[in-house]
């Protein structure tokens, strides 16, 4: 019996220890388990950080008979024709001109893609796509190994590869519909990045099996996208109006008051040129009462030219009296009438500018 303990396996001490068999099986899983742990730290932070973004949610993609051929990734790629790619150096929608410098649609080499080339492109780009998602049903949840992650991250990239080629390609598409669209509520930068999120949505749910060509299915969800941003548009405009709107306005009271005040200003003046509180002299009150229309008998303002030839001195000398004459009012306006009305307003308050502003237009212009 002590023989037998003695020539049991360490393996089999195990079992008898703790009850609990280890298979073959198990001690490969182990080396699986550090290869895995191996695969896991030679992927880079980023490169881990996208493998758990795919895997987060299944890869949709536009099937077809094509993906299960046999030899179908040699047919979709190695045997197909080299297509160009677009330059896209010339695209700047946001500026208002284009430089001297850089390059306009018609300067720079436009690649149009028959309906064939854009087959090839979308047949590349939906199987990429197709082979991510079948590592995925694999892995039905699973962490995957090495060699599926490393597939899922060449595929994934192999299709955001040709989903931008794809976009690049009718970038000039977006720019051409959004010069066209009539829609002055709407920001053209704004109309541009919608209108490009609406491309990349069409590049991912075009199916090329139908025989149409991208731009024309590009075209309708370019054109719905651009509605529904001026539908949004016009709702927000209209819970949040950013323009002015006399209705928002709350009170008038500033302009009545403004108005009052110059009523005010105007009936002082002229009852200071009528009581002759501003100590004028006899030529300057014939100038005012001529050229403002105070106590004259049909009260019409005569011209600088017209009182001049009543008093016989020419119309600049007219002027110069004139002026000198409402300095005179405009001193006693201030230092009685307004210096007294804001008195009584508040006390100690001083004149405000935009009273004496309006004092003087009124002694100007209401005489």
């Amino acid at each position: 019996m002590s023989r037998m303990m003695s020539a049991a396996s360490p393996l089999e001490q195990i079992q008898r220890r703790t009850g609990v068999s280890v298979s073959s099986r198990s001690k490969a899983s182990g080396k699986d388990a550090k290869t895995h742990a191996r695969a896991r730290r030679s992927l880079s932070a980023k490169d881990r950080q996208e493998l758990k973004r795919i895997l987060r949610e299944p890869m949709d993609f536009i099937d077809n008979a094509a993906f299960y051929e046999p030899d179908a990734e040699e047919k979709i790629y190695r045997e197909a024709p080299d297509i160009q790619k677009p330059d896209t150096s010339w695209y700047h929608p946001v500026m208002d001109s284009l430089t001297a410098t850089s390059k306009t649609p018609k300067q720079s080499t436009q690649v149009l893609l028959s309906a064939a080339e854009e087959r090839v492109l979308f047949l590349q780009f939906n199987y990429a796509r197709h082979r991510v998602r079948k590592v995925q049903i694999e892995l039905n949840g699973h962490d995957p190994a090495p060699e599926q992650a490393e597939d899922i991250l060449r595929w994934n990239r192999k299709a955001e590869q040709m989903r931008e080629q794809i976009a690049n390609t009718n970038l000039a598409l977006v720019l051409a519909m959004a010069k066209r669209t009539r829609m002055s509520e709407v920001d053209f930068a704004d109309l541009v990045s919608e209108g490009n999120m609406a491309l990349l949505r069409a590049v991912d749910k075009f199916d090329c099996g139908r025989g149409f060509k991208f731009s024309t299915y590009a075209c309708r969800a370019i054109l719905k996208a651009f509605s529904r941003q001026g539908m949004k548009l016009s709702k927000y405009r209209q819970r949040f109006p950013a323009d002015f709107d006399p209705k928002l306005e709350r009170s008038d009271y500033h302009e009545k008051r403004r108005a009052s005040h110059e009523e005010d200003c105007a009936e002082e003046v002229k009852s200071i040129v009528m009581a002759n509180r501003a100590n004028l002299s006899s030529i300057e009150r014939t100038v005012i009462h001529h050229r403002f229309g105070i106590d004259v008998d049909n009260h019409t303002p005569l011209t600088l030219e017209q009182v001049g030839q009543i008093i016989g001195v020419t119309k600049e000398r007219v002027r110069q009296i004139q002026n000198k004459a409402l300095e005179k009012i405009r001193i006693e306006l201030e230092e009685k009438f307004l210096t007294r009305k804001i008195e009584e307003e508040g006390e100690g308050a001083e004149p405000s500018i935009e009273d004496l502003i309006v004092a003087d237009a009124a002694a100007e212009a209401r005489v």
